[in-house]
């Protein structure tokens, strides 16, 4: 199988982390989206990464479905097979997804407008959401074990992207949330190599 990632892109970097958790074989291609190639576009119409290649199979976009694709290849390795367990997985994932994706939204309408042209009430409302989601997350953040999930996968992701893009505007008052990356990488020693950032 085959990766089609970017190494800053959080999503790319949560399931790349979780298909070495897993221990399946994928490579991982870096893929530059604004250049549109044949390969992401063919196989992807929205293209956006990260997209999963399959020999003699229908490709799989959008990292949630790629994540829940690798759970049902290693027969439940990445989520809880208790019903609640499992909810409780999949909330944080979707809790941390679309964190990020308020993030890249804030990151998108400063790198494509000029200053004169960014509409700052769409930022700050974007950044409240964020506020409010690391506010959550602090306060409730996923027991972490030996056993991960796609939940933690996601976390990691998000804050790697919060080091990345938003260092030093987010850490005040969430000294738990901070703290986190170092216990996760108690059972995950590659997240420091993996996480986004510009390579």
């Amino acid at each position: 199988m085959k990766l089609l990632v970017s190494p800053t892109s959080p999503y790319s970097a949560k399931t790349r982390m979780a298909a070495l958790y897993l221990g399946l074989e994928v490579e991982a291609v870096l893929t530059d989206t604004n250049a549109s190639p044949p390969e992401l576009i063919d196989n992807n119409p929205l293209g956006k990464i990260p997209v999963l290649l399959r020999d003699d199979a229908q490709p799989v976009y959008d990292s949630r479905a790629i994540m829940q694709y690798f759970d049902r290849e290693t027969k439940g390795g990445l989520y809880p097979r208790k019903g609640e367990k499992r909810t409780e997985a999949e909330g944080l994932e979707a809790l941390c997804d679309g964190i990020t994706d308020c993030l890249l939204s804030i990151v998108y309408e400063k790198r494509t407008r000029p200053p004169e042209m960014q509409y700052q009430p769409w930022i700050d409302k974007q950044w409240a959401k964020v506020e409010r989601g690391l506010d959550h997350l602090n306060a409730n953040l996923p027991r972490t074990t030996k056993k991960l999930n796609g939940g933690h996968f996601a976390l990691a992701a998000l804050l790697g992207y919060l080091d990345l893009r938003f260092a030093g505007q987010w850490e005040k008052g969430r000294g738990k949330l901070k703290g986190w990356p170092k216990k996760f990488e108690a059972f995950f020693p590659a997240h420091q190599d993996m996480k986004p950032q510009v390579k």
